[in-house]
C-alpha cells in the first residue's frame, strides 16, 4: 500500500461524502445529515479555515480514495459551547450551522488576525477510512501523520477533537490527547469509566498550549510549537510554495493554480526577492558558469527543504 494524501478538490466530495455515510462510527452521528455534507464542504473549500484532506492508495496504476480528514479554525464563543454540557457532535452542528447561514468557521481576515496574535481554536471535522482500510495500521497511521502535516506552524491555542473509532481514540490519548471533564470542565487523564461507553456518546478529547508546555514530548504536544514566520509571504506567493512543495514542474503548477506559465515564474523571482535580503545564505546566488543552467533548480530545492521544517512561513498571518 502506498498511502499519501493531498487537499480535497471539488470533484473529490461526493465520494468522501459517500465514505462518511457508510463509515460505522461516522455515519450513525450525522444520520440524514450527511445528505448536505456535499454541499456544506463545496461551499467551504478555499476558505484558511477549513482544512480538507483526502488520502489515495497510489499502489497501483489506479489511485483509489480511502479516506478523508477535515478539520477547521472555529470562534471562541463556538467552542465555549462544545465545551459547555451536554456535550454535542461537533461535526454535524457545524454542517447545520453552515447550512442556516451561522458559520462557526473564521473568516479569512480572522484567521490571519488570531494566527499572528492569541492563537487558533482548531476542532476536527472528520476522519474516515473506506471500509476496506478501517483495520489497515498503514491508512490510520497517515491519518495521523496528515494531520500534523496540515496543522504544524499554526498558532494553535486549544485543540478539540472527539474520537472517530475505538482504535483512533486509544491512539489520541496515547499521543497526549485529555479527555474533557463534563463536571470539572477541565481536560483529565481518564473519565473513570470504559472507552466504549464513552466511544457511544458525545464526548471531547483535546489540549490547550498551557497543557501542552507541561506535556512536552507527546504527539499532539507538537502541535503547538510555534515558530513567528520570518518571510511574510504574500497569500499568491504562498500558494505557489504549497503547491511546489507537492511537486511538479512550473508547467504543472500554472496547471494546478489556473495562473499562466509566466504568472508563475514572476510570483518565483518575488518569492527570491523577498527571501534574499532576510536570509542571504538560505538560497545560492553565485553559481559557477557551468553550472548556470541548474540555478533556479537549486534554489528551489533549497527553499522547498527550508519550508518543510518551517511550515509557518506557509500559514496565513497578518503582518
Amino acid at each position: 500500500m502506498a498511502v499519501r494524501y493531498r487537499p480535497m478538490r471539488p470533484d473529490d466530495a461526493k465520494e468522501c461524502v459517500e465514505i462518511v455515510a457508510a463509515h460505522p462510527f461516522m455515519s450513525p452521528r450525522y444520520g440524514s445529515g450527511t445528505t448536505d455534507l456535499r454541499t456544506v464542504w463545496l461551499s467551504l473549500l478555499g476558505r484558511d479555515a477549513f482544512r480538507a484532506v483526502v488520502f489515495e492508495d497510489g499502489e497501483d496504476s489506479q489511485v483509489r480514495i480511502m479516506g478523508v480528514g477535515v478539520s477547521a479554525f472555529v470562534s471562541h464563543d463556538f467552542l465555549l459551547e462544545l465545551k459547555t454540557p451536554p456535550f454535542f457532535w461537533a461535526g454535524p452542528e457545524m454542517a447545520k450551522r453552515v447550512l442556516r447561514g451561522e458559520s462557526p468557521l473564521l473568516s479569512d481576515k480572522q484567521v490571519r488576525e488570531a494566527n499572528a496574535d492569541g492563537g487558533l481554536n482548531l476542532v476536527t471535522w472528520v476522519g474516515a477510512l473506506h471500509a476496506d482500510y478501517l483495520q489497515s495500521v498503514d491508512a490510520n497511521t497517515a491519518m495521523f501523520a496528515a494531520f500534523v502535516g496540515e496543522h504544524r506552524g499554526f498558532l494553535l491555542k486549544e485543540l478539540v477533537s472527539h474520537g472517530m473509532s475505538l482504535e483512533t481514540l486509544e491512539g489520541t490519548i496515547r499521543s497526549g490527547g485529555l479527555f474533557l471533564s463534563p463536571v470539572s470542565g477541565r481536560y483529565v487523564d481518564s473519565l473513570n469509566r470504559p472507552l466504549q461507553e464513552i466511544l457511544a456518546e458525545p464526548h471531547l478529547v483535546g489540549l490547550t498550549r498551557e497543557l501542552a508546555v507541561v506535556r512536552f514530548g507527546t504527539w499532539i504536544g507538537s502541535l503547538f510549537v510555534y515558530r513567528p514566520p520570518q518571510f511574510g509571504f504574500r497569500p499568491s506567493e504562498q500558494r505557489l510554495l504549497l503547491a511546489a512543495l507537492r511537486g511538479g514542474t512550473d508547467e504543472d503548477l500554472a496547471t494546478a493554480l489556473e495562473i499562466t506559465l509566466s504568472a508563475v515564474k514572476k510570483t518565483w523571482r518575488s518569492i527570491y526577492d523577498r527571501v534574499t535580503p532576510l536570509s542571504p545564505g538560505l538560497i545560492p546566488d553565485k553559481i559557477p558558469e557551468e553550472l548556470s543552467s541548474e540555478r533556479g533548480k537549486e534554489k528551489k530545492q533549497r527553499l522547498l527543504a527550508y519550508l518543510r521544517e518551517h511550515p509557518e512561513e506557509l500559514r496565513p498571518a497578518s503582518f
